[in-house]
């Protein structure tokens, strides 16, 4: 299985990597929406992309509706892992087309059950 981590944060895509290939994942990473287009069409569809909201180049909500907007990622499972906390941005999100949301500070076992949620495996 394969997972895209996109966030301008290396810190963070390490320990989301971390935890990710604890899972049975291995993982792609960029550093903003442009960079994770971009790996998604080096790489082809991963199981799931986790995306942060905020980042420079193209922002994550930005990067979802690119995504939705291209049939051929239409049932793409994508997690927005984010510091947005309002309800109006969650709401946002969910109608450019993510399928679950997690706000920082997040533990794994968040991750893994929210990966669960949208019927993406995990191998522990």
């Amino acid at each position: 299985m394969k997972a895209l981590i996109i966030d301008d944060s290396r810190a963070t895509r390490r320990i989301i990597g971390e935890f990710m290939k604890t899972l049975g994942f291995e993982t792609l990473e960029a550093g903003n929406g442009l960079e994770g287009l971009a790996q998604l069409k080096q790489h082809g569809n991963p199981d799931v992309v986790l995306v942060d909201w905020n980042m420079p180049e193209m922002n994550g909500l930005d990067f979802v509706k690119a995504v939705r907007a291209a049939p051929e990622y239409a049932d793409l499972p994508m997690m927005m892992v984010t510091t947005e906390t309002e309800m109006e941005r969650m709401a946002l999100a969910f109608m450019a087309g993510v399928n679950e949301y997690v706000m920082k500070p997040f533990c794994a076992e968040t991750i893994r059950e929210k990966l669960e949620l949208i019927g993406v495996g995990v191998n522990i």
